[in-house]
């Protein structure tokens, strides 16, 4: 959340030159405040523990400031100088900790391209910010469960012995950008977290497999936090993708083998109970697991009662008249 714009001091001017290839003076910068962060548990019941806030300040220092997460270099506006982690005495987050957030100093220059920005934060037109970040600890506030490598039992949101259950984000690894948006996950600032490790320089060059870069269970659980519009890296989405195809293709393969099954076994049931219509026959097929199904094909099929039926239109006729070809 962006506080106020604020009037830059000698010591801001020395802090923001760092990031200049040249001196810029008081009135070539505008200057404004935000509150990137926080320890408050946010709308998708996740927060930051004080130690990560801390981690984060260090992180954040020199980061630029885009729009929707859209890493596009004409999207670049502003930039991160100077952060502080700050404290609210006498208020208390929702698991009862002081509240504590990431304050954070930003810097654009003054120009026509920023004009109309300029007095939307100052109007408080613009005022929600987003941070894309990445955590190496993700765990459950309950049970303490590296939620990275298992589930645990406890559901979000609820209550366990007066305890809210909540993710619990540690140990950031890196800080990307952050973003001016409409609507945040943390009501007074706004994240959106990502939890992914990236692999090593070492192991690319060892060129390991496409396949094993993510197993099919990591992936499941991105897919999970991509629902959320978590943030993945470009090689995560794209083996993301991959592997939601091949469930696709397997699933329609897993389809039309089940399709065979039911009409084997529907085949079954037409021929020992004539008295059965078509549409109930099909009904009761429908309603069988994978597992009874089978069951009916191994039994019928090892006596060799299961009928074999002929494709096509020809088929539905002959159930129709209770007559198969065998």
């Amino acid at each position: 959340m962006i506080i106020k714009s604020a009037r830059q001091t000698e010591e801001d001017l020395q802090k923001i030159n760092r990031f200049t290839r040249r001196a810029l003076t008081a009135d070539e910068v505008y200057c404004f405040h935000v509150i990137l962060c926080d320890n408050e548990v946010d709308r998708d019941y996740e927060s930051f523990t004080t130690e990560a806030l801390h981690k984060l300040a260090e992180l954040f220092i020199g980061k630029t400031g885009i729009f929707n997460h859209d890493p596009k270099g004409e999207n670049q506006t502003a930039r991160i100088y100077d952060t502080q982690v700050l404290t609210e005495e006498g208020k208390l987050t929702q698991a009862g900790e002081v509240y504590t957030y990431l304050f954070a100093k930003a810097y654009m220059v003054r120009s026509q391209k920023n004009a109309d920005l300029i007095l939307d934060i100052d109007a408080g037109i613009k005022k929600e910010v987003s941070v894309g970040c990445s955590v190496a600890s993700v765990s459950c506030s309950v049970c303490g469960t590296n939620l990275r490598e298992k589930r645990c039992e406890h559901t979000h949101g609820a209550k366990y012995n007066n305890k809210l259950c909540y993710s619990v984000l540690d140990d950031p690894t890196d800080a990307y950008e952050w973003s001016f948006v409409a609507v945040p996950a943390q009501k007074n600032a706004g994240v959106t977290k990502r939890y992914s490790e990236r692999k090593d320089a070492d192991q690319k060059e060892k060129g390991r497999k496409e396949e094993c870069f993510r197993q099919p269970e990591e992936l499941a659980k991105l897919f999970e936090i991509a629902q959320r519009s978590i943030m993945l890296t470009k090689e995560e989405a794209v083996h993301l993708g991959r592997y939601l195809e091949t469930l696709k293709r397997q699933a329609e393969q897993g389809k039309a083998f089940r399709n065979w099954k039911e009409k084997q076994v529907k085949s079954f049931f037409l021929l020992q109970y004539p008295e059965l219509s078509v549409e109930m026959a099909g009904s009761v097929v429908q309603k069988m697991t994978d597992e009874e199904l089978s069951q009916f094909e191994g039994i019928y099929g090892a006596q060799g009662r299961l009928p074999q039926l002929s494709e096509g239109k020809e088929q539905e006729k002959l159930f129709q008249q209770k007559e198969f070809k065998i």
